[in-house]
C-alpha cells in the first residue's frame, strides 16, 4: 500500500509540474482512457449477467405502466 501511495503522490508532483499544453494533452488523453475504462466495466459486468436484476426491474415497471415519457 505505501508503494502505491508513493507512487500516486509521485505522479501528483509531475503532474503539477506539466506546463498548460501538456496538461490539456495529459486531461485529453486521460477523461478518454477513464471513459474506455468505464465502457469496458459496463460490458463485463453485462456479459457477467450483473444488469440483468436492473434491466429486469425497468422492464417490469415499463410493462405495469410505471415507466413515464423523459
Amino acid at each position: 500500500m505505501a508503494n502505491t501511495l508513493n507512487e500516486v503522490e509521485l505522479l501528483e508532483q509531475r503532474i503539477a509540474a506539466l506546463d498548460n499544453v501538456a496538461f490539456a494533452k495529459l486531461r485529453d488523453w486521460f477523461v478518454d482512457f477513464e471513459q474506455r475504462r468505464w465502457d469496458q466495466k459496463i460490458e463485463t459486468d453485462e456479459s457477467e449477467g450483473r444488469l440483468d436484476v436492473l434491466i429486469n426491474n425497468a422492464l417490469a415497471e415499463y410493462q405495469s405502466g410505471k415507466a413515464r415519457e423523459l
